[in-house]
C-alpha cells in the first residue's frame, strides 16, 4: 500500500527504495544527536581496526555491533517518531514505548562497547609495553 492508503499498482524501483534508505539516514545524522554520537565511536572503531590490523573474525565481531547499534538508533528514531505523530499529549504508554526502544539501544551499545573492549584492549596495553 501507497502513504496514501491506496493500494500501489506498480512496484517501486529498487533505485528509488535506496534513496528512501539513504534519505532516512541523511535525516537522522541532521536531527538526531545520539546518532552522530554512535557514527563517531564506528570511525574510531574502523580506524583503530585498521591500526591494529585485526583478524577476519574480529572485523565481523566490529562490523556487527556497529551496524547493530546504527540500526537500533534507527528503529529507536523511527519509533520516537511514530509516537510523536501519534500524539502530542504526554502519555505512560507513549512515553514507555520510547523509553523501552531507547533501552534496546542502550543495552546493544553496551554490549557493542564490551565487544570494542575485548577486542581493543589488549591490543593497546601491549602496544604500551
Amino acid at each position: 500500500m501507497g502513504l496514501d492508503g491506496k493500494k500501489t499498482t506498480k512496484p517501486i524501483p529498487l533505485w528509488k527504495s535506496f534513496s528512501h534508505a539513504i534519505a532516512g539516514l541523511a535525516s537522522a545524522v541532521r536531527t538526531e544527536r545520539n546518532i552522530r554520537i554512535h557514527l563517531f565511536a564506528a570511525v574510531v572503531a574502523i580506524l583503530l581496526s585498521f591500526f591494529f590490523s585485526i583478524s577476519s573474525v574480529e572485523w565481523v565481531c566490529i562490523i556487527l555491533a556497529i551496524g547493530g547499534t546504527i540500526s537500533l538508533e534507527l528503529m529507536n528514531t523511527a519509533m520516537e517518531r511514530v509516537v510523536d505523530l501519534v500524539t502530542k499529549d504526554f502519555h505512560p504508554l507513549a512515553k514507555q514505548a520510547k523509553d523501552i526502544a531507547a533501552a534496546a539501544v542502550f543495552g546493544f551499545s553496551i554490549v557493542s562497547a564490551i565487544i570494542g573492549l575485548f577486542i581493543f584492549l589488549p591490543k593497546i596495553i601491549n602496544a604500551f609495553l
